[in-house]
């Protein structure tokens, strides 16, 4: 039988934490549950289900989850990452269960389908509907991206499949909460856009389409190569009218107009303009070690330049 870890990242998910333990809970031989300092239960219910608990200090996604993936005694033959918020449904629980020991050995990472559920309201226009992620894979043979934001988790050595059983996104916190973590969101993206432009961090800047999926790699150049070009007062602009009305995301009912508005406007015009704003604060800096220390002063983010003072050179 192969066996599987599970590993979720927390920071007061009291909210969430046990509704994704449960729906892990036949299928997952260790669960690690790796927590930057919460407040909350969410630690109490993480040892109630029987997680391992983990702290380590938060800098950004991609780099908490590769310190789990370095520093969590993994004995799994499979990994799966899993957000707090994420439903595992019990047709996929039961597929994995099924297929998952009789995998040939050259699949080596497996893809979900996840749905989005916003305001209890499944989305399914727009292009928010359903995304191709890799979320399981063969311990050794994954890593994720090094990024600030859209990082994806990239596998070597052999090919992939998708699964098919039910797997949502289902946030239970209110509007407050999720205009509160875009705007955290939008910083990041922003410094993410800068260091494309200048690089003053080390940035993975390719997805391996073996590794994920080619809606991933397809939205990720078109994003990096055309939308972020374009100034971002037409943009966003363009964006969300794309969404709305090619993309029929009218469709989704007053639910889709509030996540779209929200989600596919008034985010990408934040990014836009924080994009300006952090800009400004680093006008005619070329040393790596000085954008770096000026952005994390702005923002409170810990950002660092990763590597010895390089004077950094624009790129289009």
């Amino acid at each position: 039988m192969a066996s599987l870890a599970v590993i979720i990242l927390t920071f007061n998910e009291e909210l969430h934490l046990a509704r994704a333990l449960k729906g892990v809970a036949g299928i997952a031989n260790e669960i690690f549950v790796v927590d930057s300092g919460s407040t909350d239960h969410t630690k109490e219910i993480a040892t109630q289900y029987g997680a391992k608990v983990v702290e380590h200090v938060f800098t950004n996604y991609a780099k908490q989850f590769q310190w789990a993936l370095d520093n969590c005694p993994i004995t799994s033959d499979w990994i799966m990452r899993l957000d707090a918020d994420e439903i595992i449904e019990a047709d996929l629980a039961a597929e994995i269960s099924r297929n998952l020991p009789n995998l040939p050995n050259e699949v080596v990472g497996i893809n979900l389908k996840r749905k989005l559920v916003f305001m209890n309201r499944t989305i399914n226009y727009g292009g928010r509907g359903i995304l191709v992620l890799l979320r399981i894979w063969r311990r050794g043979q994954g890593h994720i991206e090094d990024r600030w934001m859209d990082e994806h988790m990239v596998v070597q050595g052999g090919t992939t499949v998708t699964f098919n059983g039910g797997f949502a996104d289902h946030n239970l916190n209110n509007l407050s909460f999720f205009t509160d973590k875009h705007n955290r969101y939008a910083t990041r993206e922003a410094v993410d856009v800068l260091n494309q432009r200048f690089g003053f961090m080390p940035r993975e800047e390719s997805l391996s389409v073996e590794a994920s999926s080619y809606q991933a790699a397809i939205k990720r150049f078109i994003k990096e190569k055309v939308y972020n070009r374009i100034p971002f007062e037409f943009s966003a602009a363009g964006y969300f009218l794309y969404r709305y009305f090619f993309l029929l995301g009218f469709l989704d009912g007053k639910e889709g107009l509030i996540y779209h508005v929200l989600q596919g406007f008034w985010y990408r015009f934040l990014v836009g303009a924080k994009l300006v704003e952090l800009t400004l604060t680093i006008e005619g800096m070329r040393d790596s070690q000085a954008i770096a220390k000026e952005l994390a002063k702005q923002t409170g983010l810990r950002i660092e330049a990763n590597f010895p003072r390089l004077t950094a050179s624009k790129s289009s």
